[in-house]
């Protein structure tokens, strides 16, 4: 997967994975990582999909409408990915937060879903619930940040809260924060995040 990886300063930090939206590259959240902590080592990577030119993590049917097919497969894909990139950068590959937005936060989410130890936490910005009916894995040890946005048109209020409630019930610490904003990516968001990931 086309990527970027910065060795940071502080290898006892969590690897900072981050996770574009759509239309988006290993460029757009580098700044964020410099917000969230500048000592972390940080694995930015690039959607294999494209939609209509624009990269994505995964292919979806229509505006909200998950291909969970192919979302299977590429969220395997990333955690393959994840395997193989901390044996070649060196960092703990027990030790990893994602930083996630729109589609990317959506990937991030579907990682927890399927795998046990993919992640250690997220940050999750304006995400939805990856797939519903399936049994999550034990996420007892994961803190996890949900940011949204009360007027968010692509992903409305209930479907946040539905998330939190799935995650909730498979163990994990997650924390719902509201922004009374749509589904943009504010400053005031990437701030709030920061401070519960210092907590």
């Amino acid at each position: 997967m086309k990527h970027i990886f910065k060795k940071g300063n502080d290898q006892s930090t969590p690897t900072l994975l981050l996770l574009h939206g759509t239309g988006g590259t290993e460029e757009d959240l580098l700044q964020l990582a410099e917000i969230i902590d500048k000592d972390a080592n940080v694995l930015s990577v690039r959607g294999n999909v494209l939609e209509n030119g624009m990269p994505r993590f995964f292919k979806r049917l229509a505006e909200g409408v998950f291909d969970e097919e192919d979302l299977i497969f590429r969220t395997k894909e990333l955690n393959e990915f994840l395997d193989e990139a901390s044996v070649k950068y060196e960092f703990d590959r027990n030790n990893i937060t994602a930083v996630g937005y729109s589609n990317g936060a959506n990937i991030a989410a579907s990682l927890l879903f399927h795998f046990t130890d993919a992640l250690k936490g997220a940050i999750l910005h304006h995400p939805m619930v990856p797939r519903r009916g399936i049994e999550l894995p034990n996420l007892s040890d994961k803190n996890i940040f949900i940011a949204a946005g009360s007027n968010d048109p692509i992903c409305p209020a209930q479907e946040s809260e539905e998330l939190k409630t799935l995650l909730e019930n498979a163990g994990a610490d997650v924390e719902l924060h509201w922004e009374n904003r749509g589904h943009q990516l504010t400053m005031d968001e990437v701030q709030a995040a920061t401070a519960w990931y210092k907590a």
